[in-house]
This record gives structure tokens, sequence and C-alpha cells, in this order.
């Protein structure tokens, strides 16, 4: 697990081998990162599950590289490594692909830059031409056009049986960053301390509206602002509609995006459930995704409430919501269901 000081991997770009088996993934791994991340062997299939080793290229910056078992692998092991493999690219900024074979899988890659290296290629040389792909910033930050520089913004951080100890949630961690690279002005403060004074932004936990709401004229949610920044608000409003329209026994998956140890009071499997049966008014059957899962677990349901995402990269965001459209699911965002359940706003703010 990186440490709270190091970039969080949704923040990464994502840089992950494919190609055949034995076609020499590993080797080159491991001298594009300088250390031994993958095993070694002239065996087939040798990799089995995806591998992450976290590092700096300039001028990309962080990034995390992925090594992958190869597309070609058979039997029935063989499929469960495939389609790890095969997940990777839902979250892969820039592929690299080792020896032969390539056009036989080309559609997979659409959308990705995609580097072609030969067994033998030079690291180095590797690393120049991974770096000199240009990727396309579509992400907006998580303020931009929402404060500027000398604003004042008030973030509302709870602190409850949930938070983890001795440190912020990741969310919370990113939004003040973010306060303090644009010069903004950042106060922090529990919903039970709520100061006086006017603030250009408000910004509080999902599970804090209700107090919140009607003291300040602009609130918004750190998980709205992930979904923004991530995701596709629009989608996420027509979930919202979906949601009211729900009735008895109709199927919810409530999904994270993070594997967590669940709390008596736990935000996924005990307040969205809430805050659903308060927007409906009927009683929906749930069913839980945390984790990779969440494709596998679409089928029959009629909504599906996401996190923030915090823990995903934008492209990878975008790939669940493009699962669930194709399977006419709606997907709304846990702070806009929240939001619209706790104090009766359907997230006006911030725009779309």
């Amino acid at each position: 697990m990186a440490g709270v000081n190091e970039t969080p991997s949704a923040n990464r770009t994502h840089i992950a081998f494919f190609g055949l088996r034995n076609a020499g993934k590993s080797t080159l791994v491991n001298a594009f990162t300088g250390q031994d991340i993958a095993i070694v062997s002239d065996v087939p299939g040798t990799t089995t599950d995806p591998v992450s080793k976290a590092m700096e290229i300039l001028p990309l910056g962080p990034c995390l590289v992925t090594d992958t078992a190869g597309l070609d692998d058979e039997g029935a092991l063989g499929e469960l490594r495939v389609k790890k493999t095969l997940a990777v690219l839902s979250s892969t900024d820039i592929a690299v692909w080792v020896g032969g074979g390539f056009e036989e899988w080309r559609s997979r890659f659409e959308g990705i830059p995609v580097v072609v290296a030969d067994r033998g290629i030079d690291a180095g040389e590797l690393r120049r031409k991974v770096a000199s792909i240009r990727l396309e910033e579509s992400a907006p930050g998580l303020l931009d056009g929402l404060a500027k520089r000398g604003d004042r913004v008030l973030c509302v951080c709870p602190i409850d049986e949930s938070a983890p100890k001795g440190r912020l949630i990741l969310p919370q961690q990113q939004v003040i960053r973010e306060c303090l690279e644009k010069g903004i002005l950042a106060t922090v403060c529990q919903p039970e301390n709520l100061p006086d004074g006017e603030f250009e932004l408000v910004i509080t936990d999902s599970q804090a509206f209700a107090k919140v709401a009607g003291k300040y004229p602009r609130i918004t949610s750190f998980s709205i602002l992930f979904a923004r920044q991530k995701g596709d608000l629009a989608e996420f409003r027509r979930g919202l509609d979906a949601a009211a329209r729900l009735k008895d026994g109709d199927l919810v998956l409530v999904a994270e995006a993070c594997t967590h140890h669940r709390q008596c009071n736990d935000i996924g499997t005990v307040k969205i459930p809430a805050a659903v049966r308060t927007l409906c008014g009927a009683q929906p059957r749930f069913v839980f995704a945390s984790g990779k899962d969440f494709a596998a677990k679409l089928d029959g349901a009629k909504l599906a409430v996401h996190c923030g995402g915090c823990m995903l990269t934008r492209r990878e965001m975008l790939a669940r919501i493009a699962a669930a459209r194709e399977r006419g699911v709606p997907v709304v965002n846990y702070g806009l269901l929240l939001q619209k359940a706790l104090c009766g706003a359907a997230g006006a703010f911030p725009a779309d």
C-alpha cells in the first residue's frame, strides 16, 4: 500500500505491458523499471496476475507500470488470466505491446496509444518512446471553474467511526492540496463546528449535507467534485431520476472502487440503501461490489449507485459508466444520491 505522501495510483499515468506468452514482457518490465518486479522464466504462462510498480518517468511524471499475462494463454486458468489482462485495459493510458501478434488484438486497444516493442529493445530507448507520447488532458481540476485564487473555500470533514486513523480520506486530501496549489484559502472543520462568515464555495462530506444545507448558499460535496472530474454528471443525474422510479424487488447495485473494512453504519451497505428507499418510497433489493467486479454484477440491475471513484482513473470510471449504459443500467453517484435524499436538492451546483 502506498504511503499517504505518495501520489495515488488514480493520479498516475498508467503504462501497461501486453503481448503473447513468453514474448519477454516481464524481462522488459524489469529493465524498464530498473527493478525485479516480475518473475522471469522461459516457461510460458509464468505471469499470472497483473503486477504493478509505481515510478517516475519524465516528462510524464508519476506513473504506474503493469506487467500482464499473455493474451494467448490457454485452458480454464488461462482464460481467467486473459480476462484479468483485458480488465487492465480499462485503466491503461499507454500500452506497450512486446513482440509479435499485435494485429490480431489491435481492435482491443482502440483509443489507447500503443508502443510496439521488439523483445530485445533497449529499456532506455523504450522509456524515451513512452515519454514522448502526449496524452490529451480531458479531466478538469477538482475546483476548475468553481473557485479561484484568493477565494475562501470551506471543507467540512467529519471525523466519525469510518474515518481512517491519523489522516484525512483521499478526496479530502486532494481537494485541500488543489486549494494550496491554486492559492485558494481553505478552512477545514467538522459538521459540529461550522463557522460563520461568507465562503465562495462549501464542500462537504456527502453524509453531512443535512447539517450544512441552509447555512451556506453554494454547497457541493467531495463526491460530486470527483463525479464531475472523472465521471459524467449528466449521466449521474439521469440515474438519480431512475432511482426515484424504483419499485419493490428491483435490483440495485451499490459499487465502490476500493475494498475496505465494513463498519456498523457503513455508507455503502447501510446509508446508501436507506437513501435509495427514501427517494423511491419502495423496498428494492441490493447487491454490493468492491474493487474490480463492477461489470460482473450489473446483470439484472435497475440502477447502479457508484462511489466518487477517487481510487479510479478517469478512463476507468468512464469505462464503468459505458459498461452500465451498454446493459441499459442507469448510474448515479453517491454524492448526488445522498444530497437529494438528505436535503431535497438534486445537485444543482456545480453545473455540468
